[in-house]
């Protein structure tokens, strides 16, 4: 059972349903035959405090073999402390392995209006987590998509969720990842 804790861009934001890169990894799972069902706990606007809240019972109602934890994009949207953020993301990680879960953590980047040294650290702020807790890592689940020549044709009008076309990219940046868990 892999569990996804994600927000709005794991959520389907704005999609039709089934488009969105969560439920392509259930049809990729199917696809080559692999037998995990996929638990999509993610909700539009949650940030990894309401993550770390809702883990635990999420832990217990599925025990997942799996945790995607796609959270932060919110925080950094909300100036949150990137302290918090980390310790959150630590929290969920270590939580998530105690119970058994292999962990991985999708990364986030924040646009450049919020300066260059604050996105630095932001995007580092998931591989320090995946490091220190041995985690697996999709550095930016929107490269491809963000950082794409076309990339105001790929997402949706509010320029924060990607379009269903990108969906797939993005599916792409996390199977290989994913994959060989």
């Amino acid at each position: 059972t892999i569990v996804v804790l994600g927000d709005s861009l794991s959520a389907e934001y704005g999609l039709p349903r089934g488009t969105g890169w969560v439920a392509l990894l259930e049809k990729q799972l199917k696809q080559e035959k692999l037998d995990a069902a996929v638990v999509n706990a993610s909700i539009s606007g949650d940030t990894t405090s309401g993550g770390r809240s809702r883990l635990p019972a999420l832990l217990a109602q599925h025990k997942p073999t799996h945790l995607i934890i796609e959270l932060g994009g919110n925080d950094a949207l909300r100036g949150l402390p990137l302290a918090m953020t980390q310790e959150n993301l630590t929290a969920m990680t270590q939580a998530a392995q105690k119970a058994g879960a292999r962990v991985l953590l999708v990364g986030m980047q924040v646009p450049p209006n919020y300066g260059a040294d604050y996105g630095a650290r932001f995007a580092s702020t998931f591989a320090t987590v995946a490091k220190a807790e041995k985690a697996a890592l999709v550095p930016f689940l929107l490269a491809g998509v963000a950082d794409a020549p076309n990339a105001d044709t790929l997402f949706q009008p509010d320029g924060i969720h990607p379009r269903a076309e990108a969906h797939p990219r993005m599916l792409d940046n996390v199977w290989p990842v994913l994959r060989p868990l």
